[in-house]
């Protein structure tokens, strides 16, 4: 099985798993909240592992599938609220190289 999959083909499967085996959307404001949590076992794992923090014994620490359920979240939000996430990362890539397109190179901070 081919594992690459667009962030249009991503947002349709998220829809189609929430509509059947999830039942339905949650709300907006719960799915921020969802997002939220998602973020911060994210910044968990990063703490124990690049950060100063010593890991909990018997803590499983998985970065890969807490950035995927975050994806996941991130995926059900633009599709309860009709983002096409794959026009709005084209849109927001192009406004990055306008922007910043010189910025970092020659941010002295950076060398």
């Amino acid at each position: 099985m081919d594992n690459d999959i667009t962030i249009r083909q991503a947002q349709t499967t998220v829809d189609q798993w929430i509509r059947t085996v999830g039942v339905r959307y949650f709300s907006p404001l719960t799915n921020m909240a969802v997002l939220t949590e998602e973020v911060g076992e994210v910044a968990r794992v990063m703490a124990r592992r690049y950060g100063d923090q010593s890991e909990k014994e018997g803590e499983k620490l998985d970065l890969a599938d807490e950035l995927a359920d975050v994806l996941w979240v991130v995926l059900a939000i633009a599709n309860q609220t009709g983002i096409d996430l794959t026009h709005a990362f084209a849109n927001n890539l192009s406004k990055k190289n306008v922007r910043d397109g010189k910025r970092h190179i020659n941010n002295t901070k950076l060398i």
